[in-house]
C-alpha cells in the first residue's frame, strides 16, 4: 500500500502565508509524488470551534474562506480528498475511545497544548474540547490511515501524541491503526513564518499576517512595515540577520532567478546578506526586494481566487462530495476498530451464535 497524507487548518479566518510556507504549498507538491496513494486535506471546524464556540458563525463564514484558498493555490480536487472535519461523525467517536488511552498528566505536558493555552490566556478556564484537541487529532490522522502528516514543526508534539495513541491501541486491542510520520519542510524558514511584527509566529489573532489573497497595494503596506534590524539606523550602518523578519521571508520565497528580475546587481541571497551584514545596504532597498518577490508568489493565487469566487455553489458541491468520499474511509476504520475493541455486537455473528449454544446448553440442563 502506498503512503497516504492527511492535513488541514482551522477555518478562523482566510490563510497566509505562514500557512502557504510552512504547509500548503508542499502539499500541492506532494499532489504530483507518486508515492502517496490517498491525499485527504481537512478542514478543520471542529477544532476550530475549541475556542470559538460562542462563535460558531465565524467557522461557518471561514469554511468557504479556507476552500477557496485551497483551490487558488493549486489543490485539485481530482487528486486529493477536501472534506470538512464536522462531516465525519465517525471522528468524534474515534475520539471518545481515544481518551480512555491518554491521562489528563499526559495532555498537561504536551507543549503544544501548553503554548496555545498560554496564547488564548485559558490558564484560569480551560475549555474541556481544548484541552483534548491532541486526542481529536489523532483520531483524525487514523481514521485515514495516515502514514504521513506534512506540518510546521510546532506541531510536532501533536504527531508524537498520535503516535503514542496508535501504539497505546494497538497493544492493547491488535494491530489495526497506522503510526503517522511527520514530514517537515525542507526549507528551514518556512517551518514557522514570523509575523510582519518579529513576533515568533504569523497569526490570524495577533493581526501581523499577510494573506493568501490580499490586494497588491495591501501586501506591499504591510511588507514595507516589516520589523527589520532595530540597530540599522543609517544605511551604512551593519545589519544583523538575526531575527530580522525581511530576511526570514527571503529565505522562505526567494529564488536565485527573483535577483535577474528584479535586483540584477545581486547574484544571489547570500551576496544581499553578506552586503547587509557589512553596512552600505538600506532595509528599504532589501523591503521593494521582498514585495516583489512576493507578489509574483501570490498574483497568480489571487487571481484564481477571483475566478473561483465567481461559482461559490461549485466550491461547495466540492466540499460535499469529498466530505462524502472522507466518511467512508474513515466509517472503514471505525469499523475495525470497533471490532479490535469487540463493541461491534450486532455484526458479530460468533458472539450472537456461542450466547445462543449457551443458553441452549443452560435449557438442556434443566
Amino acid at each position: 500500500m502506498g503512503k497516504i497524507i492527511l492535513s488541514g487548518d482551522r477555518p478562523t479566518g482566510r490563510l497566509h502565508v505562514g500557512h502557504y510556507a510552512g504547509s500548503l504549498k508542499h502539499r500541492v507538491q506532494l499532489q504530483s509524488d507518486s508515492s502517496y496513494e490517498k491525499i485527504f486535506i481537512m478542514i478543520a471546524d471542529v477544532q476550530a470551534l475549541t475556542d470559538n464556540a460562542d462563535n460558531p458563525e465565524k467557522v461557518r463564514q471561514n469554511i468557504i474562506e479556507v476552500a477557496l484558498d485551497y483551490l487558488a493555490c493549486g489543490l485539485d480536487p481530482d487528486r486529493c480528498t477536501l472534506f470538512v472535519q464536522s462531516q465525519i461523525p465517525e471522528l468524534a467517536e474515534l475520539t471518545v475511545y481515544y481518551m480512555n488511552l491518554v491521562t489528563v498528566s499526559r495532555l498537561q505536558r504536551n507543549p503544544t497544548v501548553k503554548s496555545e493555552i498560554r496564547m488564548r490566556n485559558f490558564e484560569a478556564s480551560i475549555p474541556v474540547g481544548f484541552f483534548c484537541y491532541p486526542i481529536s487529532q489523532a483520531s483524525d490522522i487514523t481514521a485515514f490511515k495516515a502514514t504521513t502528516v506534512p506540518v510546521g514543526d510546532d506541531q510536532e508534539p501533536m504527531i508524537e501524541q498520535a503516535r503514542e495513541i496508535v501504539r497505546k491501541f494497538n497493544s492493547t486491542y491488535g494491530d489495526v491503526l497506522v503510526e503517522p510520520d511527520i514530514l517537515l519542510p525542507d526549507n528551514k524558514a518556512c517551518m514557522r513564518l514570523p509575523g510582519i511584527d518579529g513576533k515568533a509566529k504569523m497569526s490570524k489573532s495577533l493581526g501581523n499576517c499577510i494573506y493568501l489573497s490580499e490586494e497588491a497595494d495591501d501586501i506591499r503596506r504591510k511588507v514595507m512595515s516589516m520589523y527589520t534590524d532595530p540597530n540599522h539606523i543609517k544605511i551604512s550602518d551593519p545589519g544583523s540577520l538575526e531575527g530580522n523578519t525581511v530576511f526570514t521571508y527571503l529565505d522562505a520565497f526567494c529564488r536565485d532567478e527573483h535577483f535577474a528580475q528584479f535586483l540584477p546587481e545581486y547574484r544571489n541571497l547570500d551576496e544581499l546578506k553578506e552586503h547587509y551584514q557589512r553596512g552600505g545596504l538600506g532595509d528599504m532597498k532589501v523591503k521593494k526586494f521582498l514585495n516583489n518577490v512576493l507578489q509574483e508568489e501570490l498574483e497568480p493565487i489571487r487571481t484564481r481566487r477571483k475566478e473561483l469566487q465567481k461559482d461559490i455553489p461549485a466550491v461547495y458541491e466540492i466540499l460535499r462530495r469529498g466530505s462524502e468520499k472522507a466518511r467512508e474511509t474513515a466509517a472503514q476504520t471505525l469499523s475495525e476498530v470497533r471490532a479490535a475493541m469487540k463493541i461491534n455486537y450486532f455484526d458479530d455473528m460468533e458472539l450472537i451464535r456461542s450466547q445462543s449454544r449457551k443458553y441452549a446448553g443452560q435449557e438442556d440442563q434443566q
